[in-house]
């Protein structure tokens, strides 16, 4: 039984772990995919893979911060949509620079992330509920500006907003890493970080201790905005062109991404850089079932089941952290010898005398 207990601690690392488990995912899809196509470790697939993840990874930002305070958010694709067209619509059609009009953007994504998180918090709408209404309207916004007509041929502006370099590495990338730090030293080190999760953790609680749990639910829809509003101008300037039915399931790849990564549904937990891991697992799945050549319809049903797998993993982590130990208890009741051969009768007439001595419950209830 000692050699089994090394593996032990790490199954309990594993699924305990914020980081750790969601990177062996990660790393063990890309295996997957890696075994199942050549071209998938080619350097090519590699920078599209990065640029893919680039606009999933940041919308997940603001899913996860919303998470942890034991919310959720259904609007973000819709959410981004919107912001693609307004992005075109201002930059070719209105003649507005590249940089004011990725200011507004910004700032057009914290005030929809105010709506939400104002009235699921102090309009006491659940914001499943609120947020599945805001997904319908904010695409709905996004048809009536454009007509349903997409714009295309934006500008060349900005198509270098994505697809410039920085000492050899794509501007998406640097974006992700530079958002990715802020958030995870904010959650980890500032008081607004820390009320996040005391919030999710027990909002009660976080109330009677001074923390303002509404506002501190609001800002982290204001914040999930925000990252909405710049995924959508990244995807503007990747695709030079705005449409309203962009980023469609765009909302359940980020909820998916933030699971992943260990966010638990009920709030109070989750790790930013494991996002980030989940995030790169889903984009890693769709390339690789791309370059395989499987079906749009396919894709769907993988996605749909990693969410499904991903919700079950969170609702069972504690019980797959105590595997082990289940597996301890059995090998320890095999190798203790039996003690209940010495008495006058077979074990469970000695257990059952027993039992009727002592005044047991369950004995009393039989005779009953």
């Amino acid at each position: 039984m000692t050699t089994i207990r090394p593996f032990v601690a790490v199954w309990r690392r594993l699924s305990r772990a914020h980081s750790a488990g969601p990177l062996l995912v990660m790393l063990g899809v890309a295996s997957v995919m890696a075994m199942t196509t050549d071209r998938f470790l080619q350097p090519q697939n590699l920078v599209n893979i990065s640029l893919q993840m680039a606009i999933v990874a940041i919308v997940a930002i603001g899913a996860t911060i919303v998470i942890l305070t034991a919310q959720i958010d259904l609007s973000p694709g819709s959410l981004v949509a919107l912001v693609t067209v307004m992005t075109a619509g201002l930059i070719k059609n209105q003649g507005l620079p590249v940089v004011p009009a990725v200011v507004v953007m910004i700032l057009l994504g914290s005030f929809l992330g105010l709506i939400n998180g104002f009235f699921s918090n102090y309009g006491r709408i659940p914001s499943f509920i609120l947020t599945l209404g805001t997904l319908s309207i904010f695409r709905g916004l996004a048809f009536l500006y454009t007509g349903g007509t997409p714009i295309f041929a934006v500008s060349p502006d900005l198509n270098a907003v994505f697809y410039s370099e920085f000492l050899g590495i794509p501007l998406p990338l640097l974006y992700v890493l530079v958002l990715y730090g802020a958030a995870g030293l904010y959650l980890r080190y500032s008081i607004g970080g820390r009320q996040f999760y005391a919030v999710g953790g027990n909002a009660s609680a976080a109330g009677l201790s001074g923390i303002r749990v509404n506002w501190v639910r609001t800002k982290a829809f204001i914040i999930a905005g925000a990252m909405a509003a710049i995924g959508g101008v990244l995807m503007t300037a990747r695709l030079d062109s705005g449409s309203p039915n962009y980023a469609s399931g765009m909302e359940l790849m980020a909820i998916a991404a933030a699971v992943i990564g260990g966010a638990s549904l009920f709030g109070g937990q989750g790790s930013i850089v494991a996002t980030l891991f989940g995030a790169t697992t889903i984009v890693i799945i769709q390339n690789g079932l791309n370059l395989n050549g499987v079906s749009a319809a396919w894709q769907s049903i993988a996605l749909g089941a990693i969410i499904a797998a991903a919700v079950g993993a969170d609702m069972w982590r504690r019980e797959l952290s105590s595997i082990p130990e289940h597996v301890i208890r059995l090998l320890r009741s095999a190798d203790e010898p039996s003690t209940g051969s010495s008495g006058t009768g077979p074990p469970d007439e000695i257990s059952a005398s027993a039992d009727l001595h002592n005044g047991s419950p369950d004995s009393g209830k039989d005779r009953l």
